[in-house]
């Protein structure tokens, strides 16, 4: 295996490729994204990830990785495209589909084909074979298909790619050693060997216990602020259990795996996947409890101005995708409410400057628990904004320090009186 050809430029493909690279082989990678071809040509990447333009630029420059908009022959062909959902929730796979045909005129005898993107379980056998079959290759002894999924961290994801485990299927047990074979090259971490239908439903159970765990620790900021109780204390208390360990609440879900790949299930099981279905319901149901919520401390003001901290779907990366920020952001300016946007990890056009979005707001919405916004100095905000009020719905900002400057400081999951709402509406709307 010499020459390896990835179709996917992506968040997944575009660090496997080099990695790829680094290990010695000749990388060819294909985006349909003309302009990404050309910025990776160019050595730099599109992505922003840690240390990843450096490797671009440097396998670019030593000639081990080129990108194009057309597959080429090579020895094994990783599809690594992106699976996102449709309107009703279910798994589109028409840049799957689409990337397999690609590949026809390319495939010969001998060849590997490895499909990383995550899919529905079966997919590999009921989409992906029948679409090589074409080439008229015999599947598993001229031809090897394998299902390995990507299991890496936004922000860690070349460190990931090499130190954790993988769990490799194929399609027979010659196509899952011969996928092994690839990974043991770079891969550090332990290397799982199953059939392609195991390892497609391993990914969508690894993010869909995330999406649950969420879920219940979401649901358990609802009662808690129901209750009088923060819920922040009781499951820090709660995790000291040994057996025990509930994950963060927070405004909804995002990211391209844990509020998407539970869908998948749900869309192959149907009834049977009550607890999964349920469990996205309620992290999809979050962003609309948070404007509940912000409509409820401005209420009585005029002309509110909500000052957003965050874009990203998570602390400390610049990955948007299915951000829950964006669309709590959209429902607010829907509810008639103007929206400033401040968030130093991303280039939208929308973003602006720490202080410029904070200047005359009614209401500082913490969104995303970005190390420069858990530092910020509550005195210097509370020149700039209108109203001393903050919302932080990720339970980051420490309370004494707020409170002594003045400001009413509400936190998701933790109760607080209505009353004391009213009373700076009131004192607000004298002055």
């Amino acid at each position: 295996m010499k020459k390896v050809c990835v179709i996917g430029l992506g968040y997944i493909g575009l660090p496997t490729a080099t990695v790829l690279a680094d290990s010695g082989y000749g990388v060819v990678g294909v985006d349909t994204n003309a302009a990404v071809v050309a910025r990776i040509n160019q050595g730099k990447s599109h992505i922003d990830e840690a240390n990843l333009a450096e490797k671009v630029a440097r396998a670019i420059a030593e000639g081990r990785l080129r990108a194009g908009t057309l597959p080429e022959a090579a020895d094994v062909f990783i599809i690594a495209v992106p699976t996102p959902f449709t309107a009703e929730k279910e798994a589109d796979l028409a840049a799957v589909r689409s990337a397999a045909e690609s590949l026809l005129p390319y495939l010969q005898k001998g060849n590997l084909v490895i499909l990383e993107s995550t899919v529905p379980p079966r997919t590999t056998l009921d989409l992906l074979v029948p679409i090589l079959q074409k080439t008229g290759l015999e599947m598993g002894k001229e031809l090897r298909v394998a299902f390995c999924p990507e299991r890496v961290l936004p922000g860690k994801i070349l460190e990931e790619l090499i130190f954790n485990s993988r769990v490799v299927g194929g399609i027979d047990h010659a196509s899952a050693f011969a996928a092994k074979e690839l990974y043991a090259s770079f891969v550090k971490g332990d290397i799982y060997l199953t059939d392609s239908t195991t390892a497609e439903m391993t990914k969508l159970m690894e993010n869909t216990y995330r999406d649950v765990n969420i879920a219940l620790a979401n649901e358990f900021a609802l009662i808690a602020e129901q209750s009088g109780v923060n819920v922040w204390e009781a499951i820090r208390f709660a995790n000291n259990h040994p057996r025990v360990n509930i994950h963060q609440p927070g405004p909804g879900v995002g990211g391209h795996c844990i509020a998407v790949d539970p869908w998948f299930i749900v869309e192959q099981a149907g009834p049977l996947a009550r607890l999964i279905r349920t469990a996205r319901e309620i992290n999809d149901g979050m962003p609309q409890y948070v404007v509940k919520r912000v409509q409820q401390l401005l209420s009585g003001v005029s002309s509110p101005r909500v000052a957003v901290l965050g874009m990203t779907y998570k602390a400390n990366v610049a990955d948007c995708r299915e951000s829950p920020a964006l669309e709590i952001i959209c429902l607010l300016r829907e509810k008639g409410l103007t929206v400033s946007v401040c968030d130093p990890l991303t280039q939208d056009a929308q973003v602006l400057p720490l202080e410029e979005a904070l200047a005359g707001a009614d209401l500082l919405l913490l969104l995303v628990g970005h190390n420069d916004f858990r530092s910020l100095d509550p005195a210097k905000v509370a020149q700039l904004l209108r109203r001393p009020v903050v919302f932080d719905t990720r339970g980051v900002l420490e309370r004494e320090p707020w409170e002594r400057s003045g400001f009413l400081l509400a936190t998701l999951g933790e109760f607080f009186p209505v009353k004391k709402e009213r009373s700076l509406n009131e004192n607000t709307a004298a002055h």
